[in-house]
């Protein structure tokens, strides 16, 4: 009898439990119909606003810079936001560099690179919480190129097209050279990356990488060679090569191979590789920063 009593205790107490958790429930999803005090007078509950999780900033709401290295030399960046899931980026790279002592065919080289570049690109976010992201873009400034000044030391050897010459002492034969890597001045970009600039979670820091390439079109060659070349170690049969002597003609002829097939083999390279890494940091502008519900 003892235990009779208790389960019907305990399965009034659980019916009880259940009927206030479905009056809780009622009111919540029906926030604005009345309940009923235990004195019996009405009440009405009165739902807050709904929350909108992860809410759309305002276009150009969040500004952002950032720094860092690139295969195109010192990467500085720019991005405003455009909503959820896009940002639009400008891009600047430069750098130079000098390169001595080079050997080439026989020619003591030296060289500079100079990298100029600027662009824009739209970053499209597909998962705006996370930084994966699909980058089309556009260089609008392109000035990548490579040059070199070589002098083959007088009675060195040089090798052109499968001709041996030897430089003449008292007119040592030099050369130089123009690589272009910018051939299409306004190329079109593709790069994928990790890390947003300006964040979707909040937070003002952010680590961006990026890799593709631009589509700048095969790379232009451009060599001319002046002083005099000798066709024996001993010099005796020497001629300037410019001009229309045989050995003049014959050494233009073998340049102008030997440049094609240089070109042929830089002709794969018709894109040049993007790759960067930095920091960035954003921040609001002004009143611009609210979300769009």
């Amino acid at each position: 009898m003892r235990q009779h009593n208790v389960f019907v205790a305990l399965t009034l107490l659980a019916a009880t439990a259940s009927l206030s958790a479905q009056t809780t429930i009622s009111a919540v999803e029906n926030p604005t119909s009345p309940t009923t005090t235990g004195n019996g007078s009405a009440v009405t509950l009165v739902s807050p606003a709904p929350r909108i999780a992860n809410p759309s900033p305002a276009p150009f709401s969040r500004l952002a810079f950032g720094g860092g290295v690139s295969a195109m030399g010192i990467n500085m960046q720019a991005a405003v936001i455009a909503n959820r899931y896009m940002n639009i980026r400008g891009i600047g790279n430069y750098f130079t560099y000098s390169l001595n002592n080079l050997s080439v065919n026989g020619f003591n080289a030296s060289g500079k690179m100079n990298f100029a570049a600027a662009g824009a690109s739209l970053d499209f976010y597909p998962f705006p919480n996370h930084g994966f992201r699909l980058s089309p873009g556009a260089l609008f400034y392109n000035q990548n190129q490579v040059s070199a000044l070589g002098v083959a030391a007088a009675g060195t050897s040089i090798t052109i097209d499968g001709t041996t010459y030897y430089s003449q002492t008292s007119n040592p034969l030099n050369a130089t050279a123009n690589l272009g890597l910018n051939p299409n001045k306004q190329a079109f970009t593709m790069t994928t990356g990790w890390g947003n600039l300006i964040s979707r979670r909040g937070g003002h820091l952010s680590f961006p990488f990026e890799i593709g390439a631009a589509f700048v079109g095969a790379p232009t060659l451009n060599v001319v060679a002046s002083g005099s070349a000798c066709l024996d170690q001993a010099q005796t049969m020497c001629s300037p090569i410019t001009g229309n002597s045989q050995i003049a003609t014959q050494f233009q002829s073998n340049l102008t191979a030997q440049v094609a097939k240089w070109k042929n083999d830089l002709s794969p390279f018709r894109y040049y590789p993007i790759a960067s890494f930095g920091i960035g940091y954003n921040f609001g502008l002004g009143n611009r920063g609210a979300a769009v519900r």
